[in-house]
């Protein structure tokens, strides 16, 4: 993997022709808005990516080579991720002077629209910041009692700046109309819908390895715990669990002993290629998704797709045809029926109608859409 062409303060472009830049919270894992924002960064001419930090689970796994990546905030390298990424863009330090256009990303960035002197304000909001909405007492437990009233105060200048932000758009767009409607309700702002590009030729059917692969993160919103019990019950069939995540040594407890059921861990956008084109079918099964990348991928292996009825997925999944919608809360019993539906012949029958929906969200008529905006 190559590593970023440039690490440099945006404002060195003095002199050039104007840049447009896509700025983004910091690179963590190689998730769909990370993904996201290299696809525009690379394949749209003259444009930067601006991010507040670069972190090593990012870097094990994506390929950043032809993207032009600035760091922000060296100077507070030390801090945490998410004060990092408020010293970079609430402080004012990130100046576009010489803006084509500018494309904000994820829920602090769009702080930093306030010092843009010049060009296009495009806001791509991935999900409204629900610690500062609708779960901020879900956020709140996490910490000590002592300090939740500071941390809702906090919380609550946050929010004004936030909305603030998103109101001094020209444009603000979502990545579904689920999340539209949550914008919606919670902001009053409109938005229009760019579905997130899938790098459709990169994933590719090709056979099957007689298991199925779990895609989410191994993160509690995700609900691989789930998917592992389901499988415990299934020693029959084979389960790959290919992520990384904080519940990971949680879940290898919970697996031990069960030779159907392994974990890769962080692996390369090569390997998750690999795992999904030979896959039975992939199963992914987040908590109110906003929208679902990892299902189109599969997809667009030619690989149907166990996911829930709700959030994003019902604009991803044609239950039936490309996959199957578990129930909203999913229980193991929901996801072993849903397997015994899935296999080798009735996936193999859904090839092609997985692949012609894979299409409809191809990155090409993502980076169409997002350059029409910022001509």
């Amino acid at each position: 993997m190559s590593p970023p062409r440039q690490i440099a303060s945006p404002d060195d472009s003095a002199g050039r022709p104007e840049w447009r830049y896509i700025v983004h919270d910091y690179l963590q894992v190689n998730g769909g808005a990370e993904r996201l924002v290299t696809t525009l960064a690379r394949d749209l001419p003259r444009t930067k990516l601006v991010v507040s930090g670069i972190y090593s689970d990012f870097l094990q796994t994506a390929d950043i080579e032809g993207v032009d990546v600035r760091v922000l905030a060296r100077h507070v390298r030390w801090l945490p991720r998410i004060p990092r990424a408020l010293a970079a863009f609430a402080s004012g330090q990130a100046r576009f002077l010489d803006a084509e256009g500018i494309v904000y990303s994820g829920v602090f960035a769009p702080l930093a629209v306030q010092s843009q002197k010049s060009g296009k304000r495009i806001y791509y909001c991935h999900t409204p910041p629900r610690f500062a909405f609708d779960r901020i007492e879900h956020y709140l437990v996490r910490a000590p009692f002592v300090l939740h009233r500071a941390l809702r105060r906090a919380i609550a200048v946050y929010r004004r700046a936030y909305l603030d932000a998103v109101r001094a758009m020209d444009v603000v767009i979502t990545n579904s109309e689920h999340v539209r409607t949550r914008l919606r309700e919670q902001t009053g702002v409109r938005a229009e819908v760019v579905h997130p590009p899938i790098d459709t030729a990169r994933f590719r059917w090709r056979g099957s390895g007689g298991y199925y692969l779990s895609l989410g993160r191994l993160e509690p919103n995700k609900r691989v715990d789930v998917v592992v019990k389901a499988f415990l019950q299934m020693p029959d069939k084979r389960l790959v669990v290919a992520s990384g995540g904080s519940q990971r040594r949680d879940l290898e407890r919970l697996a031990a002993g069960a030779p159907n059921i392994s974990f890769t861990g962080w692996i390369d956008d090569a390997r998750l290629a690999e795992l999904i084109g030979n896959a039975v079918a992939c199963i992914y099964v987040p908590r109110n998704e906003d929208f679902g990348m990892s299902a189109v991928e599969a997809m667009a292996a030619g690989k149907p797709v166990i996911g829930v009825d709700e959030g994003g997925m019902r604009e991803t999944i044609v239950h039936g045809e490309t996959g199957i919608l578990a129930a909203a809360d999913p229980r193991p019993s929901d996801i072993i029926r849903a397997v015994e539906r899935l296999g080798d012949a009735s996936t193999s029958a859904m090839r092609d109608a997985c692949e012609r929906r894979a299409r409809d969200f191809s990155r090409e008529r993502f980076v169409s859409a997002m350059a029409a905006l910022l001509s």
